[in-house]
């Protein structure tokens, strides 16, 4: 972690800052739709909103603030937060079944990117038509395509001079909605007896249909999960005094907006939008327009933050290989091309699709709330075994997995109102994670390794023979093994068997991602005094993994430790002390047609080599795009070898032949 992240990890009035642009924005603009969508087409009653604002205070009191400010925070992977940050922590313990808690936990939140800055913007620029009831759906529907596709060509230049704004545009914003819903509240101090839970309750059990509103109130914590995801942004502290300050403003929001409609009791709500009605005529525009930025910013947040995923899911090898590119020098600012231009298409097909942010509400929540039970999972997983708290874990399971499981059975009513399109969206993410993961097991339960001190006299037998053309001076190989003990058998058979490769010094690297977000070691293991060398290289999650630049550094460390000489070995160029040629083979493992494999496994290498053909090239991935690279495809056994039947024909005795001739004559 560098020293600016680390100052701004303290508590201080710039880290409560940064982290109002960056991490309540979603949340921040639950208060524009989520009473509008609780109280739908129903009629106004002291019941239904008294109820629907109980359950929004504790919502964020339960959820949010125990679940996510509390209790999430602390489970932090030194300082990094997140479903892969927290699924990094707990797959020490072997336990296989935690990948598919932290994938699914990946495709949900990728699935809502689609949908909240279609929501989140339309819902804002609808606010114009407090101001002009006339304004055409068309005119708003061209408002917020047109910055939706700003928002997202914006994103190849990176944020970094803009996002230095963003903290004190979501200040204004928290200050200005908690005024507006105060203005409103002291003139109905009684619907401060929504805080009590018994309202809540009686809407549950008692109102008619009252339990599927469960659906819209889930709206008011969404982005909760934004607090634990971008901790590694703004360090604990600061987001839970932050908090505090957020969850006021909040309520006062929706306490006001709550005022308001009680002061409409009896009546339908229409075309309404509570949250611009509360504000006086002539603050309106102003409201309009605080309220786009502050979803534009939620838009860019939640964007960033699926940059960030996709990149961690890369590193641990759940992604297929795509290209990022760093457009700033801000620590951790990413950006992938391949993902935007997704995302920018999905979120104009939501608002094409539904038009109006009341038809994308159906849309909503679903895919966030099994993301939320994927975190509970793991958190009460992390709870009992690292910090060997049976009890607290218990509770924990108890008490979240029965209310987010209330939220997720009421949200299920969404489906075909919408909700099928989030989950369309997260079901083809997790296939395409679940065929990448079984393809490596696959890979890794059939790749051999051979011990490498059986093959060393082969190695220096092979570099002493001249009669072998030279492939390279350096010929370097990317290992799946990751100990000095044991290769790669497929490495062996690139060396020795398909065609000899004779190289005055062979490299074999490992690439290892590690459980500590920024780690960025390596360690060198000598097999033959410069001539092999075994490099096992460590990097975080999180890290950068140029691989290529990566053992450049190596290579010049060793060279100043007289390790290795990186002055080409040829004599011409030796004269002139021209730098030696390195050469990297990547192998590529096939499922040899030998092989005797089950349907299962057979669709799951075909869906493989099918994300392969459009994924991004190993070397490409590696940044090895300058380097001379060779690609070589080595065949497995994925299964056991098929049997063949077949049998030698005796020869014709001699007496046979004699008849046969003699008939013929």
């Amino acid at each position: 972690m560098d020293s600016k992240n680390s100052k701004l990890h303290k508590v201080s009035a710039a880290g409560v800052l940064v982290a109002m642009g960056i991490i309540y924005g979603d949340i921040g603009t639950s208060p524009i739709y989520t009473l509008r969508f609780i109280v739908n087409d129903q009629v106004i009653s002291q019941e239904l909103i008294f109820g629907g604002l109980s359950c929004v205070f504790w919502t964020l009191t339960l959820i949010t603030t125990l679940k996510y400010v509390y209790l999430a925070l602390n489970a932090d992977n030194k300082g990094e937060g997140g479903i892969f940050a927290l699924y990094a922590l707990v797959r020490r313990y072997k336990a296989n079944w935690v990948i598919y808690p932290a994938i699914i936990g990946c495709c949900t939140l990728i699935a809502d990117g689609f949908i909240t800055p279609a929501i989140s913007v339309t819902s804002a620029v609808e606010g114009l038509r407090s101001l002009n009831p006339a304004i055409s759906h068309q005119t708003i529907l061209t408002i917020v395509i047109a910055i939706l596709l700003g928002l997202f060509l914006f994103q190849q230049f990176g944020s970094s001079v803009v996002g230095r704004t963003f903290g004190p545009v979501m200040l204004l914003w928290f200050l200005f909605i908690g005024a507006i819903g105060s203005y409103h509240l002291i003139g109905n101090l009684q619907v401060l007896k929504a805080l009590n839970p018994v309202y809540a309750y009686n809407l549950l059990v008692k109102y008619p249909g009252g339990f599927w509103i469960l659906g819209a109130v889930f709206l008011c914590t969404t982005g909760a999960e934004a607090m634990y995801s971008d901790l590694g942004h703004c360090g604990k502290s600061n987001i839970r005094i932050g908090w505090m300050f957020v969850k006021i403003c909040l309520l006062l929001s929706y306490f006001g907006q709550g005022a308001w409609l009680l002061e409409h009791e009896g009546t339908l709500l229409g075309e309404s939008i509570p949250f611009f009605e509360i504000m006086p005529q002539s603050l309106i525009f102003v409201g309009v327009l605080l309220a786009t930025f502050a979803t534009i910013i939620a838009s860019q947040a939640l964007i960033s933050g699926t940059f960030t995923l996709v990149n961690e899911a890369m590193k641990l090898k759940l992604w297929p290989a795509t290209r990022v590119r760093y457009p700033s020098q801000v620590k951790g600012q990413i950006y992938i091309p391949a993902i935007n231009w997704i995302l920018m298409v999905g979120c104009i097909v939501v608002v094409l699709t539904f038009k109006e942010s009341s038809a994308m509400e159906g849309a909503y929540g679903l895919a966030i709330t099994f993301d939320m039970l994927m975190t509970t999972s793991l958190l009460v997983y992390y709870f009992s075994t690292s910090k060997k708290s049976t009890i607290r874990s218990s509770v924990m399971a108890l008490a979240f997995f029965s209310i987010e499981g209330a939220f997720l059975v009421s949200n299920l009513s969404k489906f075909a109102h919408g909700g099928w399109f989030s989950f369309t969206i997260a079901f083809c993410f997790f296939l395409m994670m679940y065929i990448l993961l079984r393809a490596r097991i696959l890979r890794d339960r059939h790749t051999e390794f051979v011990d490498l001190k059986h093959y060393i006299p082969l190695i220096q037998d092979l570099q002493n023979d001249t009669s072998v053309p030279k492939e390279s001076t350096n010929l370097v190989y990317m290992a799946v093994a990751n100990s000095k003990r044991y290769i790669d058998s497929n490495i062996v058979y690139s060396i020795f068997k398909k065609r000899p490769k004779r190289a005055d010094v062979y490299w074999f690297i490992h690439v290892d991602t590690v459980d500590s977000p920024y780690t960025s070691k390596y360690s060198v293991d000598t097999i033959i005094p410069r001539k092999c060398f075994f490099v096992r290289i460590k990097l975080g999650f999180k890290s950068d993994h140029r691989v290529n630049l990566i053992f450049n550094k190596i290579l010049h460390d060793m060279a100043e430790t007289a390790e290795i000489d990186l002055i080409s070995h040829y004599d011409s160029l030796k004269r002139h002390s021209m730098p030696a040629d390195f050469k990297f083979i990547i192998l590529h493992s096939l499922a040899s047609v030998d092989s005797e494999i089950s349907t299962f496994d057979n669709l799951i290498i075909q869906g493989y080599r099918f994300i392969k053909n459009y994924s991004l090239a190993t070397e490409e991935m590696y940044g090895l795009e300058l380097a001379n690279v060779e690609v070589e495809r080595v065949p497995i056994m994925v299964g056991p070898p098929a049997k063949v039947r077949i049998k030698r024909e005796k020869e014709d005795s001699e007496r046979e032949k004699e008849l046969r001739y003699h008939g013929g004559s």
